[in-house]
This record gives C-alpha cells, structure tokens and sequence, in this order.
C-alpha cells in the first residue's frame, strides 16, 4: 500500500540534526528485488533484497492488501521467515496498520499489547489469541515491538520513533516540514506536540489559543466559555465534538506538553516547570507525568534534554520492507 511505506521514507527521510546531517538511512526491501505489486494502478521497483535487514537497527512493516497471504494464513511463508530470521537480536520492530498481522505471524506479538486497523480487529483475534490486542489507541509501544491503527497512525508512530531516539526538537521539525495534521486522542500517551487552528477555524479555537497563552494560571470551564462567548455546557459539548476529549482532559494535556519541552529544553528546576505549567507543585507534575507518559520528570529529563539526545546515537537505519 504506497501510502503507509511513503509515509515512512518521508518522516525518517527528513529527521536531521541541527547541523542538517541525516539522521537515519531508509532502506526499502522486498523478498524478491524487482517490481512489486500495490493496491493502486501502479507498481513499485524495490532493488534491494532481505539481506537489507542484516544491519538494520530498525525494521518496519506497511501495511499489506486485506487478501494479501500474510494477513490470511496466519503464518508467514518460507522466504519471509527466513527474511525474518536474518533480523538481529535486539533490533527494533514495528508494524503499519495491518502490517501488525506480519509480526504476529512470527510470533513477535505473543504476550503482548498490539493494535491494527479497526476493519481488521475481528480476523486478528481470531487468528492471534495469544496477542493482547488494543483496537482503541492509535499506536502501541512495547520497547523493541511497535504497531500502529490505520495508516494515519503509522504517522504518530514514526514521529514518536523518532522522538525517542533524537529528541522532541527533532520529531517536531519533521512534523511542521510535513504538515502534519491536529493529532487524534485515541487513549495512547503521545509525546508529539498537538497543533491548535488558527482562530475562526473552529469553534472553540479561540479558548484553546487563548488557555495556551495561560496555562500558567488556574483555568476554568468558565473562562474558557467566556472565549468564545457561549455557555459552559455548550462549550463544553461542541469542544468534546471537535477535540475528542473534554476541555479538562485537553488543558492536562498541553500542561504535560509544555512541561515535557521544558524538562527537554531548559535547565529550569521541577518546581519552576511545575509552576509555568500550570501544575502548581512538582509533586503534582510527577503524579500527571507518570499517569501520562510512565515516568518521572527527572528520568524524562535524563533521557530526552537535548544534552543527552546523542546518547542515542546518530547513525539509526530505518528499513521499510
């Protein structure tokens, strides 16, 4: 499907440091180099084989047809597990929309959390009882084995997988080039920065722009109605409608993500991060951080300030195939 393995060479293919250096080689491979066949009126040339994986440091799977054998059999076939099996121990692995039923066929999936497209949800489980399936979130996480929902998702993921190796700077970058849309609360912590409309695009755009400019302060339901001149119970419906969470929800949201670029970009102790974003104390920000994202602000600083990005080195493969 052209979409989601374009998508991965255009997220990847544009992450770069700060010196303009590329910051991943994108590889496409195929079992067999040559033409491939898509689900649109055109084929692709891929002229690199499986020996692509032996030094990739990360693998990623698109999505396949919905009758393509992969997602049918619920097995992989000879060439594609011995394709498989030349993958190095410890690399990482994800898939696009239903590229997950790719991973779960060589049993990478066992045990684990997993999601894929919501069309898909049913054969899935029937096929893979083993794995732990989440149709509700856009992407899943669990260390060296990624997925994501549709081919959209495959989006938040790939910006999340550049997030965690080079840091937010990096991922945001990639995302303003791209132009990339709002993101999508689908019940996943997302580390990628969520845009707000220009006001006079939406109903409630105005509030949000305006409860950005004060975040710092405490916020209520009626401030943020007076912003657009409505009443509180009908903000807060057509908000729901718009955002897909409530105002509530939303506003910890962005206090989480000024906090988390604060904690990347800056020297500036907990306390005064907790107070600049709105959380009053560090002992709050902790409790939003680790419900949120899974850790403390301390170990969040320590893994993405831009002092420690280069920890994780530079010299990341990418491979779609």
């Amino acid at each position: 499907m052209p979409m989601e393995l374009g998508l991965v060479h255009q997220l990847f293919g544009r992450a770069c440091s700060a010196a303009g250096e590329p910051l991943y080689e994108v590889v496409t491979c195929t079992l067999v180099p040559g033409e491939v066949r898509t689900d649109a009126d055109f084929p692709i040339w891929v002229v690199h084989g499986p020996e692509a994986v032996d030094e990739a440091d990360t693998v990623i799977v698109p999505a396949a047809h919905e009758n393509d054998e992969a997602l049918t059999q619920g097995r992989l076939s000879v060439p594609l597990a011995n394709a498989f099996a030349r993958i190095r121990p410890g690399t990482r692995i994800a898939s696009v929309c239903t590229g997950s039923f790719v991973l779960a066929a060589a049993g990478l999936l066992d045990g684990r959390r997993a999601t894929t497209h919501w069309k898909s949800c049913d054969q899935f489980r029937e096929l893979y009882p083993a794995v732990d399936l989440d149709s509700d979130v856009l992407y899943t996480d669990e260390g060296d084995v990624l997925t994501s929902a549709g081919e959209a998702a495959g989006i938040d993921l790939c910006l999340h997988m550049i997030r965690c190796d080079h840091g937010s700077a990096v991922a945001n970058d990639v995302a303003r080039s791209t132009v990339v849309p709002p993101h999508r609360d689908g019940g996943q912590a997302q580390f990628i920065q969520r845009p707000v409309p220009e006001p006079g695009t939406s109903f409630t755009s105005a509030a949000r722009v305006w409860a950005l400019e004060h975040l710092d302060q405490p916020l209520t339901l009626r401030e943020l109605a007076a912003q657009e001149s409505t009443s509180v119970r009908t903000f807060t419906r057509r908000f729901r409608e718009e955002v897909g969470v409530s105002p509530v929800q939303w506003l910890t949201q962005q206090r989480i993500e000024r906090a988390r670029r604060l904690l990347e970009e800056t020297d500036l102790p907990v306390d005064r991060i907790a107070t600049d974003a709105g959380f009053g104390t560090a002992t709050s920000l902790r409790q939003h951080l680790k419900t949120a994202i899974g850790v403390s602000p301390s170990v969040y600083r320590r893994t993405f300030a831009h002092d420690g990005i280069h920890d994780f080195g530079d010299g990341f493969r990418a491979n779609a195939g």
